[in-house]
């Protein structure tokens, strides 16, 4: 069975949403992806309206199986916290009015899913997404492309078959018979630290 997940990279001025559709063998493919902008000059309920009108198009459009939301870090500025929250708020109450369970990941999760190193940049991330996705060209803005790896780091993480301990505590898949690939140790050590600092 194929599973549909809907990635959001949460925030007021730009919120990404990504949809990608991932097969039991990990093979992603990209479903859909677009930006959601606000003006910080518009009052923030009508900030806060304008995304959840659109992410209950999205919702409705796709019918995503899940939805993945980048978890909210605390050593952002507290502006930018509250902001990402609020939109966040939004976003994941869409989800829950539908039914549709939602997941979070941290930044440091999807950076070592989808490129091996929790510690890449955003340029990193969007080209292996580009790659993973079999794209032409780069998904912009960034915004979008961290949507998508959102997407993908929750297919992946979801996944069966985990053939380390560690690595199934955490909810990493490895393929059959196989050790954990660096990619793979990489995402375990960034959600047993996720999981610490919580």
């Amino acid at each position: 069975m194929t599973l549909r997940v809907l990635g959001v990279d949460p925030g007021l001025t730009r919120c990404g949403i990504g949809v990608v559709d991932v097969e039991k063998n990990r093979r992603a493919t990209m479903v859909a992806f677009g930006v959601v902008g606000t003006s910080p000059e518009e009052s923030l309920d009508q900030r806060l309206l304008v995304i959840a009108t659109s992410i209950d198009e999205w919702l409705d459009r796709h019918e995503p199986h899940v939805l993945a939301v980048e978890r909210v870090f605390s050593q952002l500025n507290v502006s930018t916290v509250m902001g990402v929250a609020q939109a966040s708020g939004v976003v994941i109450a869409a989800a829950a009015r539908r039914g549709i369970p939602v997941a979070l990941h941290t930044p440091s999760e999807v950076k070592a899913a989808v490129t091996g190193s929790g510690t890449s940049n955003k340029d990193a991330v969007t080209k292996l997404v580009t790659k993973i996705l079999r794209l032409d060209a780069p998904p912009r803005p960034a915004d979008a492309a961290d949507a998508l790896a959102l997407a993908i780091t929750h297919a992946w993480r979801a996944g069966s078959g985990a053939s380390s301990t560690s690595a199934t505590r955490a909810g990493i898949p490895a393929p059959r018979g196989q050790s954990l690939t660096p990619a793979q140790r990489a995402w375990a050590d960034a959600e047993a630290k996720a999981r610490r600092a919580r």
